[in-house]
């Protein structure tokens, strides 16, 4: 085999086992995560409080937002909604479990939202939310 041949052959080699590592590390991280799928009405989305039977958290996926919410119930039995976007680069964010993580630049946030490595600098967006009933009403203005 000549060196142009070889060299050809082993990039295309690191290429595809590069993009098998990387579709399958993005397949792991969304497979489990529980997604419930709504619309927004006056400015607010509801999530019925049962969806927590199971998990304490969920991510919310409202119908004409670009991002996700993700949405927590604490040990104290409120929840806590963050928009899931990177504010450094307007970034979908995933959850790792631990937080939230930034597959744009890196940057990571905790539970809170509270950036835990840059490049972002500023924490997550914080909805306020209630409770009427058996439903969590999470407020986007």
């Amino acid at each position: 085999m000549d060196r142009r041949s070889f060299v050809k052959q082993s990039c295309a080699m690191c290429l595809a086992v590069g993009a098998g590592l990387v579709a399958a590390s993005s397949l792991s991280s969304c497979a489990t995560l529980p997604v419930y799928k709504t619309a927004v009405a006056n400015n607010k989305v509801s999530v019925p409080t049962a969806l927590f039977a199971q998990s304490d958290f969920q991510v919310i996926q409202a119908k004409d937002l670009f991002y996700n919410i993700g949405l927590r119930k604490e040990k104290d039995g409120t929840y806590t909604a963050l928009l899931l976007r990177c504010t450094h680069a307007d970034n979908q964010l995933i959850s790792t479990g631990n937080g939230f993580k930034c597959n744009l630049h890196g940057s990571t946030f905790d539970k809170e939202g509270q950036v835990t490595q840059g490049p972002a600098e500023r924490s997550l967006k914080k909805y306020r939310t209630e409770i009427i009933a058996d439903q969590i009403i999470i407020h986007l203005s």
